[in-house]
């Protein structure tokens, strides 16, 4: 009996230590951050607490002092949150070339969203061909086709950052339209729909326009509806840069709600901003009238950047009728005398057909910033009044003999907006947050050009200046404007929130040290007060600076799966 008991006590021991050995390996994680004030994304005020990953996911959250992690992270006096969503990123291409997303990363973006009027796909052969004799000093190949195509090869090349677009309403006309001043016939609809229907089920977020730049500014009102249509039936939304954002402002508003009753989708209004002193005073109306019909239970929203400044092309001041064929017939139309002179009437006409960025912000406000043509980049960071001047031309003409001489559209800085009313829609729930601006490295060929400072600093700034110092907006909802509210806007599964089961993209960051250093006078520096970022639980910045981690994945919108068809709009 002895015998039997002493047996029986062995493998009662070995089964409890067999079983504490396994309860001690369930409580090692991957990555456990300590005591950091986590705000979850959710509008919550932040908590002091723990974090645990485990492989890409978000595992515990708590007082987690019964558990270890394989790699420690003392989060004392850090905030811990959501990766941020840039709603509006031009990163796509520099991605390619660079994937580590320096700009973004160091201001704790984990997910970058494309998409603006152009898309990376799809694409003909002819569209490759022209992109990659296009192509600056930056050069890759284009191995892909659609959409989808393109944003897996990110993933597969190594990102630092996640990445997901919209599909662009502009590549979609160019595939079947090319560059032609004219509308789609019902066939070449047909075809354009299917476009974004594949695109859809590829994962796409929705229909992205920008209507004030050629050939964008084609389409007229009922082949944008047509085109939401296809998007609204797999699930997605229709996001647009309208068709003014100055002295049309409000008649662009009315368009893009149209767009979005007619098609039963919801909408989002991209950078939303009243451009030109004579029309600040819209943005009260402009406001007042989204949410309208918000209340009324369309679901309408908007997103901003954090800057009075704009920025985009010198196209923005050109007549688009000229611009039509593409950039080399863009460059033989402004030589021939009889449309030059037509073209440069329009551009004085304040009463013109079109926006012109370049007459909102007054010429003199007008700064230049990228060139394609190395013997033109001496005139970066001049005012267009300067160069102008110094040429002994007019604005006008200047704008476009520049575009001739570079053989591409200039970048261009057009300082257009009020403080006042920043702060006015800093202070709306319903407005997220996107930079309009690349993910860029601040060396290599990446400083042969200037940037608008957005590009370094748009996140921060508003953790810093808005939040922290002037206190326009709190923390938490701050937060939750650049995480939980875009990923349910957007259909992001488990994203843009600190939950259990969540995917572990997160930023940790000093609220007393985060802040925007990048100027318009010296834009190439990077924020700072960001301590660590997550990608997919992959620790992507370590110490404030790149870990050599590329854990950035292709992101599809939820139900994706469900692939839809063009029968579905019937």
């Amino acid at each position: 009996m002895k015998l039997k008991h002493f047996a029986l006590l062995a493998i009662t021991s070995i089964l409890t230590a067999c079983a504490n050995q396994e309860e001690s390996v369930q409580k090692q994680y991957d990555t456990v951050i300590r005591g950091g004030l986590i705000h979850d994304g959710l509008g919550s005020e932040g908590k002091i607490g723990d974090v645990a990953i485990q492989g890409d996911r978000i595992v515990a959250i708590g007082d987690l002092g019964d558990v270890s992690g394989k790699h420690e992270i003392d989060a004392n006096g850090l905030i811990v949150a959501p990766g941020f969503i840039n709603v509006l990123s031009w990163a796509a291409e520099p991605l390619t070339y660079d994937g580590r997303g320096m700009s973004d990363l160091k201001q704790g973006v984990t997910l970058e969203i494309f998409g603006e009027g152009s898309s990376p796909g799809p694409l003909n052969d002819e569209m490759k061909k022209s992109q990659l004799e296009a192509q600056g000093e930056m050069k890759f190949d284009i191995p892909w086709n659609s959409l989808g195509e393109f944003l897996q090869h990110l993933e597969d090349k190594g990102t630092s950052l996640n990445v997901a677009s919209f599909v662009g309403a502009t590549t979609v006309r160019i595939n079947e339209l090319g560059y032609e001043n004219r509308l789609p016939t019902d066939e070449e609809m047909t075809r354009m729909q299917q476009h974004v229907i594949y695109a859809m089920n590829e994962g796409a977020l929705g229909l992205g326009t920008s209507l004030i730049y050629a050939p964008a500014s084609y389409s007229d009102t009922n082949e944008l509806i047509s085109l939401s249509k296809a998007a609204s039936v797999c699930g997605g939304s229709y996001i647009s840069h309208m068709r003014s954002e100055g002295n049309k402002f409000e008649e662009a508003v009315e368009e893009l709600i149209t767009i979005s009753k007619e098609a039963n989708i919801p909408a989002e209004v991209y950078h939303l901003k009243a451009a030109g002193k004579e029309n600040y005073a819209k943005m009260d109306k402009v406001i007042a009238r989204i949410e309208e019909e918000r209340a009324a239970g369309y679901d309408i929203r908007a997103n901003m950047y954090n800057y009075t400044a704009g920025s985009t092309g010198l196209d923005a001041m050109i007549p688009p009728w000229i611009q039509e064929g593409g950039i080399d017939n863009w460059i033989k139309n402004m030589q021939d005398p009889e449309l030059r002179a037509r073209a440069l009437s329009e551009m004085k006409d304040p009463n013109r057909a079109w926006e012109s960025l370049g007459a909102a912000s007054g010429y003199e406000n007008v700064v230049l910033a990228g060139f394609t043509n190395p013997d033109l980049r001496h005139y970066t960071g001049k005012r267009l009044t300067e160069i102008a001047e110094e040429r002994g031309a007019s604005p006008e003409e200047t704008a476009m003999d520049l575009v001739a001489e570079n053989g591409a559209d200039v970048s261009t800085i057009y300082f257009m907006m009020s403080e006042e009313n920043i702060r006015k829609k800093l202070a709306l729930p319903w407005v997220g947050f996107g930079s309009d601006a690349r993910a860029i490295p601040n060396e290599g060929l990446f400083l042969n050009s200037s940037t608008h400072p957005r590009t370094y600093g748009n996140f921060a700034r508003l953790l810093g200046k808005y939040v922290r110092d002037e206190k326009a907006l709190t923390m938490s909802d701050a937060i939750r404007r650049m995480t939980s509210m875009p990923a349910i806007n957007l259909k992001l599964k488990d994203r843009g929130a600190i939950k259990e089961g969540y995917f572990a993209d997160l930023a940790i960051f000093d609220p007393a040290k985060i802040s925007d250093t990048a100027t318009f006078e010296e834009p190439h520096q990077y924020a700072e007060g960001m301590v660590h970022v997550f990608v997919n639980g992959g620790h992507a910045l370590k110490d404030g600076e790149h870990n050599n981690v590329f854990s950035g994945r292709f992101v599809k919108r939820n139900g994706w799966q469900d692939q839809c068809n063009i029968n579905d709009m019937l």
